[in-house]
């Protein structure tokens, strides 16, 4: 399927900033906002981008380091994560979820968006996607290995959308016992799944970074997540 790629700006109290949009071919759907990992909007992000336009859904990604450098992006190698761990280091987290809803609203309003809007994260995303569904009101929420989760678990009490987390059992940037705790909290509410691969580390859906890629684990969290998105933000 082809889709169609475009940029537009979002506008916010003290500026604006880009967000890329990809269409699917049929010209509109169901929107999904992808918010960046920590590499930036880069080519990862651009190609699960291209994945869930070809799902059928508007995809928007957000330029959230607008702030520090905009249109960053690092490569996937040991100089590109130590870029990008001090890039993370600076990024006021609250901004960010700000901007994020900006863009959420800027999205939603778009005439090709139709039949609702959800929220997908990875790693800095997934826990900007968690936190801005406590604020807002999407149609379904997918959250790979956001750290901030673990320890902010009372968040989703006030959380009315459906939330699917994904985590790495062998993830050294968010122990197992922290993951547990995700777990608990999850157990019994209604509309909430996590789910773990065991063997897995950080940023296993990665396929652009060797050190992180987990072939097994990123196949079966993508078959997890657009599963779970066809259910409560269906595309067809």
């Amino acid at each position: 399927m082809r889709t169609r790629r475009e940029t537009v700006t979002v506008a916010v109290a003290d500026g604006g900033f880009d967000m890329d949009l990809w269409t699917p071919e049929r010209g509109g759907g169901p929107g999904l906002l992808l918010i960046q990992e920590i590499y930036g909007v880069g080519t990862y992000i651009r190609k699960v981008a291209e994945d869930l336009a070809g799902l059928g859904y508007v995809v928007g990604a957000p330029d959230l380091f607008w702030r520090l450098q905009r249109h960053w992006q690092a490569d996937h190698d040991d100089e590109g994560l130590a870029d990008s761990l001090k890039m993370g280091s600076r990024f006021d987290f609250e901004l960010g979820v700000a901007d994020s809803e900006a863009a959420l609203g800027a999205l939603s309003a778009l005439p090709e968006v139709t039949g609702g809007t959800g929220l997908i994260g990875f790693c800095l995303g997934g826990s900007l996607a968690y936190a801005l569904a406590a604020r807002t009101h999407p149609a379904a929420v997918v959250s790979f290995y956001g750290s901030m989760v673990p320890d902010a678990v009372g968040l989703m009490d006030r959380i009315d959308a459906p939330v699917q987390f994904h985590f790495g059992g062998q993830d050294p940037y968010i122990p197992r016992d922290k993951v547990a705790q995700v777990e608990r909290a999850v157990a019994g509410r209604d509309g909430m799944e996590i789910h773990v691969q065991e063997a897995a580390g950080h940023a296993f859906h990665n396929f652009d970074a060797p050190r992180f890629y987990h072939a097994e684990a990123a196949e079966a969290g993508w078959r997890l997540a657009a599963g779970f998105l066809a259910r409560h933000l269906p595309a067809d």
